[in-house]
């Protein structure tokens, strides 16, 4: 842990260690880690990973194999899900219960906390320009915001907005596609549930 600041009486739990089951616990450099916060369970071949400049506030709660990307912020009293990953810049709201990962750049909220949006006061605070941000809020409208979601399969929305030409070109909203489809991948969780809101 390297300047990463902690309060006091907050908890790192290990995982179990020993050529059978390593235990690896990684926390990076420049993270804020809030009073009563809990890093980890007491379990076999715990691999966690948390990133860089991070805020974890008051009473979070990670279980085991949680990973935790950069710039990641969670409000108060917030519990992930084991095996759940946080994508960076990503905001959890206070209370939150987090049982799946949240892709990049976005909010989630909840007591089953859904997809909210984009962590639009988080993407600008870290310097993302106006054009990046609008491209990210067109591509978040056209795959979770569509009139019809039920319509289109998840799939067939991500690849209309990977062939989009304007924001095709967008490094910022790549990144957030490739987060989701990551979220996906094998041993991954799925994306949390996000609301049907229609776009008008």
């Amino acid at each position: 842990m390297v300047k990463s600041k902690a309060r006091m009486w907050w908890l790192l739990l290990f995982g179990a260690v020993g050529d059978d089951h390593p235990g690896c616990t990684v926390i990076g450099s420049n993270n804020t880690i809030g009073y009563h916060a809990v890093i980890g369970v007491k379990c076999q071949d715990m691999k966690y990973k948390i990133g860089n400049n991070n805020i974890l506030a008051n009473n979070t709660l990670l279980a085991g194999h949680v990973e935790v990307e950069d710039y990641v912020h969670t409000a108060g009293v917030t519990v992930v899900h084991q095996f759940s990953h946080l994508g960076s810049f990503s905001f959890l709201g206070g209370g939150s219960v987090v049982s799946q990962d949240v892709p990049k750049y976005m909010m989630a909220a909840g007591e089953r906390a859904e997809l909210r949006g984009l962590n639009l006061v988080g993407l600008t605070r870290c310097g993302f320009s106006v054009a990046e941000i609008r491209s990210m809020r067109a591509a978040y409208r056209k795959i979770f915001m569509c009139v019809d979601a039920n319509a289109v399969s998840l799939e067939e929305r991500l690849a209309e907005v990977e062939q989009h030409e304007e924001l095709v070109h967008v490094p910022a909203m790549r990144a957030m596609l490739q987060s989701i489809r990551n979220s996906f991948a094998e041993n991954r969780r799925g994306i949390c549930k996000f609301r049907h809101w229609n776009a008008s």
